[in-house]
């Protein structure tokens, strides 16, 4: 008896410290961030120099906030000054990256189609601006200097060590202006990259791809190989964008390691102007890692996303306000308290009826917000 009261406690401290070795960490990802000429001037307070974007993301921000570590998909630059412009070549005020920031988020990466879109200038003022609101900022460099000395980006934040790499298939023909840097979908270079972050041994990987075709919603064998392709060279996690709307979130069994990867190959729009079918939205990607401090070891313990409508509010003044709305949070009666119309109640619920139904076929799991996540009572 005196012996299995001994086994017990044994057991049971035991079991008691194997938890109390485990750590969390919450990731959150959104789609492509985006400003068409509308959008410009619905922020605009006082013309070329004065912008209001934290607004936008005031439904959201909550739920950004709560993360440790929210990144963005920049796909605009920030070329310092007007003009300012939408599609096609993307021209934003500074203001944006204030808005984001102050919204919640941490990191933007730059490595899209549209990273050139204001030439040299536009590469380095962006990346300036980004680092100068407190953003961590990878895809883009000013020189080769800096690509040596930053990349791949390490984040050491609430005990993790993240390593992050991001790349793009190519910028609308606009050639990269000397000195600045692109970082472009090259396997020979993405390997050498991950080869580095192996050998600093970050906790987690995790790889920003800016790939696929346009408003498809299935993801094309391209970017299913180089997935595979980029697992089996050490990331852990891959994150997609880039064809303005959702596509599948899938569990990608790792041949080498004999772990399960996950991949997100689309997240559609987080904010835009966008009026195409399937790019009225997207979704923001909850990602926790857990890692236990007595083995070093970390794992993908939790995957969610959340569904985003980009909401067009007109007020008296037929002036145009723009939200990303975390849908679930707004449904069933609560869309009254934006003011809807009944064509964009419609609009969000096919919106997110259509997005369900597609990643409830793969991996996708959905978390609903509650109302009291988003509005404070």
């Amino acid at each position: 008896m005196k012996y299995s009261f001994l086994v017990l406690l044994f057991l049971s401290t035991n079991l008691i410290a194997q938890e109390d070795s485990l750590i969390h960490f919450k990731l959150l990802f959104v789609g492509d961030v985006m400003q068409h000429k509308p959008q410009i001037k619905a922020a605009e307070i006082i013309p070329n120099k004065s912008y209001d974007y934290e607004s936008c993301f005031k439904y959201v921000s909550p739920i950004i906030k709560k993360a440790n570590l929210a990144v963005g998909n920049l796909e605009v630059t920030l070329p310092g000054k007007p003009p300012y412009q939408g599609y096609p070549q993307f021209r934003s005020p500074d203001d944006l990256a204030k808005g984001l920031r102050y919204s919640g988020f941490d990191m933007m990466v730059t490595s899209n189609n549209h990273s050139n879109d204001a030439g040299k200038t536009g590469v380095i003022n962006t990346i300036e601006t980004l680092k100068n609101y407190g953003f961590y900022q990878t895809g883009t460099f000013k020189n080769q200097e800096e690509r040596d000395l930053f990349y791949p980006l390490i984040v050491h934040k609430d005990n993790f060590q993240l390593g992050f790499l991001n790349y793009t298939y190519g910028t609308n023909g606009l050639k990269t202006k000397y000195p600045t840097i692109v970082n472009y979908i090259d396997t020979a270079i993405i390997k050498k990259d991950l080869a580095l972050t192996n050998l600093i041994n970050p906790d987690f990987t995790i790889v920003i791809m800016h790939w696929g075709k346009e408003y498809k919603l299935i993801e094309s064998q391209e970017q299913r190989d180089l997935t595979a392709w980029l697992f089996k060279n050490g990331a852990d996690l891959v994150i997609g964008a880039h064809p303005h709307v959702v596509q599948p979130i899938k569990v990608h069994e790792n041949e080498k390691t004999l772990t399960d990867n996950l991949v997100v190959y689309s997240m559609g729009n987080f904010i835009s102007n966008q009026t195409k079918l399937n790019t009225d939205g997207g979704i923001m990607v909850e990602i926790d890692l857990t890692k236990d401090t007595a083995s070093n070891q970390t794992w993908l313990s939790r995957h969610a996303y959340i569904p985003v409508w980009r909401y067009i509010q007109k007020d008296k003044k037929g002036k145009r306000h723009y939200f990303a709305v975390p849908v679930s949070a707004f449904e069933n009666g609560n869309e009254k308290l934006l003011k809807m119309r009944t064509a964009d109640r419609t609009a969000m619920k096919a919106f997110a009826k259509k997005t369900r139904e597609h990643l409830g076929k793969y991996d996708g799991v959905e978390r609903v917000v509650d109302l009291s996540e988003v509005i404070e009572n």
